[in-house]
């Protein structure tokens, strides 16, 4: 019998069609266009106007139809100064021109600092996992690059005479800290403007604070910001502490907790380290559940607060502040200060004093849950800086949600943790700017009669609906491969739009699967109702439907749905760390009706 050989020859369909304008734009056009083949200034200006757009020059107008054929047509001198259907469309897609949110500081900065939300890092050092990666100044400068407000640094003695930075009882290798210091200094200012906060873990003897107090008033002179928050009602505004550089030091409980879980816990840390799901866990997944927050009893709580939560350096009595150098102790512009009696007394709020208080992500949940409008109360004058658990060895974070629905200021997260949990913390400090600060809503600050305050357990109805229309998509083949989805044919692309924010408003929703194509058009709407619109953030992935295995990953972005401008946008896409792709975008209308 004799063999045959078979040869199966496979052809690749990659060719990649320009998209032409979807039906919303068509429509659009004609209605502003007048039913003409040309769109003028003029008519662009009123539909930016009509639109919710936030008004536009007719100078502006003019600049925008120029840059259009300019980039389009390559025309240097102009002929005419108008645009085509064409144009229109290339100007709508455009993420530069056509953005989905603004990107100036737009929010009063005048109040007190306590009264905004900062874009906050923990361990910032540190290069990726908890237990084993390298310290170094980079990530710090990656972090303030990104618009991070808040730097974390751990202190630790090297030798009798010198200061380290290192995550403590791991095999994380130091970094000098007299790099990390020149890092925050040369960075802190080219993103924003507004005032860095560095927070102090401090494992050091009287002589070495003495030391680094030096260090620290060499290296920023004229930045660093000196108060007496022993003896003050409220803190300067953001505006007040423009490049300057604030001190603040913080319990330095987390490595205890952190290495008791070690090794305590080996099977949470397999679990939690094998977790390479590149999409990340769901925001619904990354709460602690009831049998996680019963294991801290109300007592654990009290000792948790109490045990080791200011260490024998950070001072609590007066007797205790004799322990610390007063050089080091001029320099704690915000105090970390720990009250007597437990988690209630923790959240007593002291009108000659302002405070910082640090909480785990866990007991901030138990806080929420059992005294909620405490909470409130603390964080309308007090800072409140939310870390996460010891067990997340893999830099994972937390659900940021629930530290802002309770006016937390400071929720510290591990930024070379990517996934699901980072992306909301970078969509929310999107808004404002990106400058690092963002107003509190002011349901958060309201006090009504009887001085009741906002409660994050109560239920209430919506007060705002947003419809959100997939248009289409584009740019994947200028960013990614050619085979990097699929070997023979072009992909398979559905998006995934939903809402982050208050628990009754979390949903997500998805599109159907559009085959073989690099330019999908969808064409659908979804509906949200939105009970806390003001904290809430619209999550967009788009994913690469696959048969045999996960999904492939096709971008991602978060954007706060307070700063959405109405109309049709060009929404650019991430990827997973949260870096703009260079051409990859969608096409998304947004009405609030």
């Amino acid at each position: 019998m004799g063999s045959y050989r078979m040869c199966l020859i496979f052809t690749r369909k990659f060719r990649v069609t320009e998209p032409g304008p979807v039906d919303d734009v068509r429509e659009v056009f004609e209605k502003y266009a007048e039913g003409e083949a040309h769109m003028s200034p003029e008519q662009l200006q009123k539909l930016v106007e009509e639109k919710g757009g936030g008004g536009l020059s007719l100078e502006e107008a003019e600049r925008i139809v120029d840059e259009v054929l300019r980039r389009k047509h390559h025309i240097a001198k102009f002929t005419r100064r108008n645009l085509t259907l064409e144009d229109f469309n290339y100007f709508l897609f455009s993420t530069d021109l056509n953005p989905p949110i603004g990107d100036q500081v737009h929010q009063k900065m005048d109040a007190p600092l306590s009264h905004y939300f900062i874009f906050t890092g923990h361990n910032s050092y540190l290069t990726g996992n908890q237990l084993s990666s390298n310290c170094s100044d980079l990530p710090i400068a990656d972090a303030l690059k990104r618009g991070v407000r808040v730097v974390e640094l751990d202190l630790w003695p090297r030798g009798n005479d010198d200061v380290c930075v290192k995550h403590g009882r791991t095999l994380t290798k130091a970094v000098k800290l007299g790099k990390c210091l020149e890092s925050i200094k040369a960075n802190a200012f080219t993103t924003s403007k507004y005032p860095v906060i560095i927070t102090l873990e401090d494992h050091l003897t009287p002589k070495l604070q003495s030391k680094v107090a030096k260090m620290i008033t060499q290296t920023f002179g004229d930045m660093l910001y000196y108060h007496d928050s022993e003896n003050c009602k409220e803190f300067p505004s953001p505006e007040h502490l423009k490049e300057k550089i604030l001190i603040s030091t913080k319990p330095p409980k987390e490595y205890l907790e952190a290495n008791d879980v070690k090794e305590k816990d080996n099977g949470e840390k397999g679990k939690d380290s094998s977790d390479e799901d590149v999409w990340g866990k769901e925001p619904s997944d990354l709460i602690s559940t009831q049998s996680e927050l019963e294991k801290l009893q109300v007592s654990n709580s009290i000792n948790y607060l109490n045990q080791d939560d200011e260490e024998k350096g950070l001072c609590e009595s007066d007797t205790a502040c004799q322990l610390q150098a007063p050089e080091y102790k001029r320099l704690i512009a915000i105090h970390a200060g720990k009250p007597k009696g437990g988690l209630r007394m923790g959240l007593k709020v002291d009108p000659n004093k302002i405070r910082r208080l640090s909480l785990s992500e866990q007991l901030l949940e138990r806080a929420v849950a059992s005294y909620g409008q405490d909470v409130i109360r603390f964080t309308q004058k007090n800072f409140l800086r939310i870390y996460p658990k010891g067990t997340r060895f893999n830099s994972s974070n937390y659900k940021p949600q629930i530290g802002w629905m309770s006016g937390a200021q400071m929720i510290a997260f591990n930024m070379q943790g990517h996934g699901r949990a980072l992306w909301l913390m970078q969509g929310m400090f999107r808004a404002n700017g990106g400058c690092g600060y963002v107003k509190k809503p002011d349901f958060l600050m309201n006090v009504g009669p009887n001085g009741k305050v906002f409660d994050p357990n109560e239920n209430a109805s919506p007060k705002k609906t947003l419809k959100v229309k997939v248009c289409m998509g584009d740019g994947w083949h200028l960013d990614f491969n050619k085979t990097h989805f699929d070997h023979y044919s072009p992909p398979d692309f559905f998006v995934r739009v939903g809402i982050a924010g208050a628990p009754v408003d979390e949903v997500m929703k998805k599109t159907e699967v559009k085959y073989d194509t690099w330019t999908p058009i969808w064409n659908e709407e979804f509906t949200f109702k939105l009970t806390v619109p003001e904290l809430a953030l619209l999550r967009v992935e788009v994913h690469e439907y696959d048969t045999n295995e996960k999904d492939d990953f096709g971008g991602q972005t978060c954007l706060p749905v307070s700063e959405l401008r109405q109309g049709i946008r060009a929404v650019p896409l991430y990827n997973r760390k949260g870096e703009k792709y260079s051409f990859t975008r969608l096409l998304m209308r947004f009405e609030f009706v």
